[in-house]
């Protein structure tokens, strides 16, 4: 997919920040909708139907958080890729994004080569897509890439992009450990700066909606998909 058709939606109610990430990220060659509070960005996302959200967490009318769990509630929102700009502690930001369905988050003040660069980062992963089967089976679960849609013991399962991923991943060879640092290269990038609690947010929301049983952490390593 070439940039002139990826489109960014920018939320975040400071008009400086609207102008300077969006001349930007314009530059880039990217289209780019703005919204100043999470009702707008819900209306442009009906509408537009973007590929990224940047979304600010303290607005007025809707705060990013409910923002996102509205998002995320949409026909298209586990194809979302949403990150949160926030200038709050980095504890609350990652843990508190990450549990209404972010895939990621940037600090402010936003450093613009590291916005860019995690922005290409996670588009890429769109454009690109997997080379792997489409489909894959293991026990109760069915995963299918091409329909984004997971199937677990009869019943769909909606998961927010980085679920999906991750489940994707330890599925894809049950009962093989794959390493944290794995983890994070082939889900979020090995040019995405996120935090150390990333991988254990997800897994904990995996466990609620799959079934822990099918989930097992090996201390110091990472994490296998368990039939």
């Amino acid at each position: 997919m070439k940039k002139n058709h990826i489109k960014v939606l920018l939320v975040d109610d400071e008009t400086d920040i609207l102008e300077f990430i969006g001349y930007n990220l314009t530059s880039e060659g990217y289209q780019v909708f703005t919204a100043k509070d999470g009702e707008e960005a819900i209306k442009i996302t009906k509408k537009e139907s973007p590929h990224l959200v940047l979304l600010d967490v303290m607005m007025p009318k809707m705060d990013g958080i409910e923002a996102c769990e509205h998002l995320r509630k949409l026909p298209l929102g586990n194809q979302l890729i949403i990150v949160f700009l926030t200038a709050r502690s980095e504890d609350y930001s990652q843990v508190a994004g990450l549990e209404a369905g972010a895939d990621d988050y940037i600090t402010k003040p936003v450093k613009i080569k590291l916005l860019i660069s995690k922005v290409k980062s996670l588009l890429r992963r769109v454009n690109e897509g997997s080379a792997d089967s489409p489909l894959i089976e293991a026990g109760k679960l069915t995963v299918n890439r091409d329909e984004y849609k997971i199937i677990y013991d009869g019943e769909e399962k909606i998961l927010p992009r980085k679920e999906f991923e991750l489940l994707s991943l330890l599925a894809s060879k049950p009962n093989k450990v794959f390493e944290r640092n794995i983890i994070l290269d082939r889900v979020w990038g090995n040019e995405v700066i996120v935090g150390g609690r990333t991988i254990d947010v997800h897994m904990r929301k995996l466990r609620e909606k799959i079934g822990d049983r099918h989930f097992k952490t090996v201390k110091g390593v990472g994490y296998k998909y368990v039939i």
